[in-house]
């Protein structure tokens, strides 16, 4: 990481050493590496650990209809929002600064709460779920897994900021790509125990004979008709929304995209992160069920607890099972790389909001950059110690990565609409977006405790985590807040106009204060004025870190640099990017969620041998499809640099691009 870094200090106009590249690159970020990054982010431990567990518990619509789809719209529907960003707010640093522009103190401090607690959960079931297996597999003290994941994330993370993070990110994608094709060639094609399509349709017929399915057709592994897989998949569904709308790591990402190719991103990333939980879980979940009975799995002669189902270990198990140490390493290699890389994402998360709408907001709004960068990387380890603190609760409470994640959704469900509306919805009003977020909160905690009490008769950690209570918890959540915005924005509605959020940043570099909270009840034709007063002593542009303004890399950059300022200054030209975004989103839901899994569901399909190699085909079309866009396009698109960069390096002089 440092050696990168260096390279870019040294070969780019992009300096580690400024707060704008340390915490949103830029702006610059192409769509393969933010594609990768997304992917990355939304590859937590729980993606391969839980989406193994939802195909050992309900059969093939588990990586598929339930894990895959129900968490792949989420990706599909940010896409709007990340045009949203381009066009009516293209200079922020997080989106509570949105919230804070338009909406004052108090929904802001409302909203950090929000936004903070999404990171806590999803860190916390990041570590969770890594060390678990890493106990599991290794035999280490569990606590010790927790803080040494964080550890070298913290480092790597400091040293290079969110570019840093993407490169990373696309390393360690790749990486796990890799090992999934490993593990998906070696099942359906050589290992001894299985080997072929065939052999595994053969035993999930089996297994379903022996340990039938509640609720699923017959009691198959062979059909997406399965009544728990779809209630799980209604509470993934929500659960996602929350994650992926309240974390400002999905925000960043946006942000640190280039305009024109923020919402190709998204759409491709969407697509590609389809392939990992759907691979993998078609492979090690079955593998799973396959393999219970036979002596090579490390439970046999006995199925395995609901401790370990809920921990996620089916997949660990399997790859025990398939290929031995070979294939332990091989899984760990995985987690490691699913971990840190979505942990990074969390850390710079995090320390953005930390830094720019607590430290800057309310503590210094006249800090320079060297104040900025310094509070980031402090605020990186500080965040690093919390994450594994948190973990380390859960795990001496008793409480696991299954439960944390049917929870998770009803804590900060509330909060999804109105964070959503902010950046869509021009009349969505301050008492709106927090009703909505605290209403739902309020009543999904409502409604997931009387459920609790009323299915099981009493409150424990066991039926508190049961999938009636949870699913109620979260529907409640995620509908009353958004019943309860949308109604109270339209008894009082606003009327915002979108260019007081786009003056956030506009006319000051870092060093510049933050506007006072009732700026946000400035007419439109004040705010243009106020953000064109004299600059202040302490403002300081981070333009002069950059001393490689010839270099051949640079000029390039700075052309499209040029581009993209033009279209931030001119949002209409990103209409035809949201029409995609809104076209796209909504026929890749459709296709996924329902034209494919519906009619299959409804019909009572159980698969033929035949239908089933098919589906194998196709998840392993859909994971190569995914290797090219997080593998190939990212090198694809930075050809040119790199052409630049080795002639820069070989000559040791600027070299011009021939024209």
């Amino acid at each position: 990481m440092a050696g990168i870094s260096y390279i870019q200090n040294r070969y780019t106009k992009y300096s580690t050493k400024g707060s704008e590249e340390f915490n949103t690159a830029s702006r610059s970020v192409k769509s393969g590496l933010i594609a990768a990054g997304i992917v990355s982010a939304w590859t937590w431990a729980a993606t391969l650990l839980q989406s193994c567990t939802v195909a050992y518990e309900y059969g093939i619509s588990g990586p598929f209809w339930v894990y895959a789809a129900g968490a792949t719209v989420q990706i599909f529907m940010f896409a709007i929002l990340a045009c949203k960003v381009k066009q009516n707010a293209p200079r922020c640093h997080t989106f509570l600064e949105i919230i804070h522009r338009r909406y004052g103190t108090a929904t802001h401090v409302v909203f950090i709460f929000f936004a903070l607690l999404t990171n806590i959960l999803v860190a916390s079931q990041l570590l969770l779920g890594g060390s678990a297996v890493v106990t599991a597999l290794t035999g280490m003290n569990v606590y010790a897994a927790i803080f040494l994941i964080p550890l070298g994330v913290c480092i790597y993370v400091v040293l290079g900021g969110l570019r840093a993070t993407f490169l990373c990110d696309y390393t360690h994608t790749f990486i796990v790509m890799i090992i999934i094709l490993y593990f998906m060639f070696s099942v359906y094609t050589s290992n001894a125990l299985i080997g072929s399509p065939t052999k595994m349709f053969e035993l999930l017929a089996e297994a379903s004979v022996k340990r039938p399915v509640e609720g699923n057709q017959g009691g198959s592994y062979l059909t997406l008709k399965s009544n728990f897989a779809l209630i799980f998949g209604v509470i993934q569904l929500c659960s996602g929304l929350g994650t992926v709308f309240l974390d400002q790591g999905y925000w960043q990402r946006a942000i640190a995209s280039r305009p024109t190719t923020a919402v190709r991103a998204y759409v491709l990333g969407g697509m590609a992160w389809f392939a990992i939980p759907f691979g993998f879980a078609t492979t090690l979940g079955l593998a799973a069920v396959a393999l219970t009975d036979n002596p090579a799995y490390p439970t046999y002669p006995d199925n395995m607890t609901s401790s370990q189902i809920s921990s996620g270990l089916s997949g660990p198990f399997a790859a025990v099972a398939l290929l031995g140490k070979p294939g332990s390493i091989a899984l760990l290699l995985t987690l490691f790389m699913a971990v840190t890389s979505s942990s990074s994402s969390e850390l710079i998360a995090v320390s953005s909001i930390l830094t720019f709408d607590v430290y800057k907001t309310y503590i210094k709004p006249f800090a320079t950059p060297e104040q900025l960068i310094k509070i980031a990387h402090i605020m990186i380890c500080v965040f690093g110690f919390i994450m594994a603190a948190f973990a380390c609760i859960w795990n001496a409470i008793g409480i696991d990565l299954g439960w944390l994640f049917l929870v998770m959704g009803l804590l900060i469900g509330g909060a999804v609409f109105p964070a959503a509306f902010t950046i869509t919805w021009k009349k969505q009003s301050k008492y709106g977006a927090v009703s909505g977020a605290l209403g739902g909160l309020a009543a999904g905690l409502v409604a997931w405790l009387v459920t609790a009490k009323t299915y099981y008769g009493e409150l424990t950690v066991t039926t508190t985590g049961g999938s009636y209570p949870t699913l109620a918890g979260n529907m409640a959540s995620v509908l009353t807040g958004l019943i309860l915005t949308v109604v109270i924005s339209y008894i009082n509605p606003d009327d915002f106009d979108w260019e007081i959020t786009r003056g956030i940043n506009a006319s000051s570099e870092v060093g510049t204060p933050v506007p006072d909270s009732s700026s946000q009840e400035q007419s439109p034709s004040r705010l243009p004025q106020d953000t064109k007063k004299e600059p202040s002593p302490l403002r300081k542009t981070e333009s002069n870190l950059n001393h490689n303004s010839t270099l051949p890399t640079v000029l390039d950059e700075g052309k499209e640099a040029l581009e993209d300022r033009a279209i931030m200054e001119d949002p209409t030209r990103l209409r035809g990017a949201f029409r995609f975004a809104c076209i796209s989103a909504t026929v890749l839901t459709l296709l996924m969620d329902f034209v494919i899994p519906i009619p299959m569901f409804l019909s009572h399909y159980v698969f033929s041998r035949g239908f089933f190699t098919g589906w194998v085909v196709v998840s392993f079309i859909w994971v190569f499809f995914a290797l090219g866009i997080c593998a190939i396009l990212p090198v694809w698109e930075a050809a040119g640099f790199f052409r630049d960069l080795w002639r820069e390096v070989r000559v040791g002089k600027e070299v011009r691009s021939d024209n």
